[in-house]
């Protein structure tokens, strides 16, 4: 059930930005009188659509195969490769026959139009739920094993990365692997340690799960059970428990779970002592207390500003994919091992209706989307605008045959990647 929830959620999101980022093709090539003969969610292969009409000139319809859709504009070599309609001599509204400025538009206005919905989007979200993120100033690591083969051990507060001072705890490995950073200063206790990187490790970053976790003091804010009322007192907090060591909630927890249903020795420090209590841990492995949480800083926004919070978090997505995407295409961070398919879109999404997820991911998504439809690749939008601007830097436009052989090549890399976005979510759902 939680799969097929998950599965619609893709294709809800999916099909959203594909009408926004084809209707981008579509207002302005009818804006400059360039006929648009279909535009179609999902593919129609075989002529064939679960529906169809007609408003004007243009067909519009949803297809069979739920693999993207398109926008197919009279005149133009595109994803339909029909090469009949360019064997007629060219017609006053066809795409061909207008000028290469206003083809770049109706090219770059799908990846316009996506850059447009996530700012639109992100402004929304600043506007109702404004930002929170966990401070990372005040916060310290609880590093996994690729952490700690790294040189990172629990408790570390990361100071900087290389000269960069990140803000935001939940980006500190996005941050890492972004910036290829070669030396991490930590604070560790009273003393500063420097951790030079080893940059083979930069591609494993980007598979390894919760690399960071966030190292939660025991520290005792309230107590909920009746049974170790009065023994632990706000401002406790837990140095060891049956003689192991616990400072962290992720060391206690497992220890607990042991000793489920029984009583244990636990040592605390209260003010300046250090006191040793007998606590009784309940049959689920938990003694009844809450902890004292993480410092969150946040941030609301009304009218213009959430605009601007909109423009800045769009700007600071598009820079850290752009990053990523570098990654990608240099093989050996391995960055490239971490390339998904809608396998890997539908793992992102939450197993319940969530509307703040929904959208965060949303806008996410059409950005990637905007992105990577910019990548120079003959098929891509980018590979288009390429030759757009080719032909206006040199006043040579390229032959029709020239852009329809570019197309099919561009399909067939693009057909490439999506064996190995494939491949690569089934040999992570295998291991």
């Amino acid at each position: 059930m939680v799969v097929l929830f998950k599965a619609l959620q893709v294709i809800l999101a999916l099909s959203i930005l594909i009408i926004v980022h084809e209707s981008g093709h579509f207002l302005f090539a009818r804006l400059f009188g360039i006929r648009v003969e279909k535009f179609y969610l999902f593919f129609d292969v075989g002529g064939k659509a679960l529906a169809r009409w007609r408003w004007g000139e243009t067909e519009f319809g949803i297809g069979w195969l739920p693999f993207g859709g398109y926008c197919k504009i009279a005149g133009m070599v595109d994803e339909s490769v029909d090469m009949e309609q360019l064997k007629r001599d060219p017609q006053p509204w066809e795409f061909r026959s207008k000028p290469a400025w206003k083809r770049l538009f109706v090219l770059a206005g799908g990846v316009l139009f996506n850059f447009i919905f996530a700012i639109i989007v992100y402004s929304v979200i600043s506007g109702i739920w404004g930002t929170a993120y966990i401070s990372n100033e005040d916060s310290a690591v609880y590093p996994n094993e690729l952490a700690r083969e790294m040189g990172f051990r629990p408790g570390d507060r990361i100071l900087k990365l290389d000269d960069y001072v990140p803000e935001d705890f939940g980006m500190l490995q996005a941050d890492l692997a972004r910036r290829e950073v070669r030396c991490a200063t930590v604070l560790r206790g009273q003393d500063t340690v420097r951790l030079y990187i080893d940059q083979s490790m930069i591609g494993e970053v980007l598979n390894s799960p919760l690399m960071f976790d966030l190292a939660m003091p025991f520290v005792v804010d309230s107590v909920s059970s009746a049974a170790n009322a009065g023994v632990l007192e706000k401002g406790d907090r837990v140095l060891s428990i049956e003689g192991v060591d616990a400072e962290f909630l992720q060391d206690a927890s497992p220890i607990l779970a042991e000793h489920a249903g029984e009583d244990v020795t636990v040592t605390v420090q209260r003010g300046s002592e250090v006191l040793d209590l007998s606590l009784q841990v309940d049959t689920s492995g938990r003694v009844g207390v809450f902890l004292e949480q993480p410092v969150i800083k946040r941030q609301t926004y009304k009218g213009l500003s959430a605009l601007s919070a909109g423009l800045k978090r769009t700007g600071s997505t598009i820079s850290g994919y752009l990053s990523d995407l570098k990654m990608v295409f240099k093989p050996s961070t391995g960055a490239y091992k971490s390339v998904g398919s809608f396998i890997a879109i539908g793992q992102v999404f939450p197993k319940t209706w969530d509307w703040y997820q929904f959208l965060s991911i949303l806008a996410l998504i059409s950005i990637m989307l905007g992105v990577v439809n910019l990548i120079p690749i003959p098929g891509l939008d980018g590979g288009h605008i390429l030759f757009t601007i080719y032909e206006m830097i040199t006043g040579r436009k390229p032959s029709d045959r020239f852009l329809y052989i570019m197309q099919l090549l561009g399909m067939v890399l693009l057909f490439g990647l999506m064996f190995l976005a494939f491949g690569n979510d089934i040999m992570r759902l295998i291991r």
